[in-house]
């Protein structure tokens, strides 16, 4: 979601300065800086920005340089009128009011514009160069997006890496546990069933047992790998990923019976949160 996008376009009256920022949120939060005399173009942007961004914290603002040369002024006659009658109204109905004054009624906004700044055309002209500055802001995110996919795939790697480590370890760490219970009552020199000792070695193996951990964890990591590379607006969907994935991992932790299997949990954890942050920039 974090981009830059700036584009500076010259006319024959002056130049329009149009910028697009944005930074990772939650949801899409919109924010304008116009000149009061372009107000108008606001729900034009808005619309066009809620129809291509998702999410993200944006900041649109415009800059208009006018050149310094004479330039024809026009004169709104409807509304000035209207601003007299409500004046000549209003002197009727006070005794004391004061006298109409000329120079402020022609700084009320409209009543005096440019000839050359009136006018659709110019208004389509400003929106044509914001939607020029749009699409530039979203092929900065959309680089800054495969990047982060790269940094992602990274550590999903990393990941089934882990995940193949420790169930190729499984079989060794329960036959070791299996070892060390026998010892024990061994050094005790206790006696116990066959049948006991056999439930003993199974209630160990079931506490060991993380296969299904393990599978979850490859189900979710080929799941975060098939949204990346479906593209689209996948922020939501990945982040949702990364709570599972997490789960999973704690799970794994919680099931622990020896050093190996702990530190990888922790390893899977570290992982998971640097995506997790990765994330959060995705839209």
């Amino acid at each position: 979601m974090t981009a830059f996008a700036h584009l500076r376009n010259e006319y024959p009256w002056g130049t329009a300065t149009w910028e697009l920022r944005s930074v990772n949120h939650r949801y899409l939060e919109l924010s304008f800086k116009l000149p009061e005399s372009w107000r108008q173009l606001e729900p034009s942007l808005r619309d066009g920005l809620r129809k291509r961004l998702q999410r993200g914290k944006v900041e649109c603002s415009l800059k208009i340089q006018l050149q310094d040369q004479e330039q024809e002024l026009k004169l709104n006659d409807a509304l000035l009128h209207q601003i007299l009658d409500a004046a000549n109204k209003l002197r009727s109905e006070i005794a004391h009011s004061a006298p109409v004054n000329i120079l402020e009624l022609l700084r009320w906004p409209g009543v005096i514009t440019n000839a050359e700044l009136d006018g659709d055309t110019l208004q389509a002209k400003l929106l044509e160069c914001f939607k020029q500055t749009l699409d530039l802001h979203i092929e900065n995110r959309q680089r800054e997006g495969a990047a982060l996919a790269e940094l992602i795939h990274q550590r999903l790697n990393s990941i089934e890496n882990i995940v193949t480590e420790v169930r190729g370890k499984m079989p060794d760490i329960v036959k070791k546990q299996q070892t060390k219970l026998q010892q024990r009552l061994a050094d005790l020199k206790a006696e116990l069933d066959a049948d006991r000792l056999e439930q003993e070695i199974a209630m160990i193996a079931q506490k060991a047992d993380v296969d299904e951990e393990l599978d979850r964890l490859d189900t979710h990591v080929t799941e975060v790998r098939h949204i990346l590379k479906k593209g689209g607006a996948v922020g939501r969907r990945l982040d949702f990923l990364m709570q599972e994935l997490n789960r999973e991992a704690n799970t794994l932790s919680s099931k622990a019976v020896v050093a190996d299997s702990t530190q990888a949990a922790v390893e899977l954890k570290v992982l998971i949160e640097q995506m997790r942050e990765q994330i959060q920039n995705i839209e």
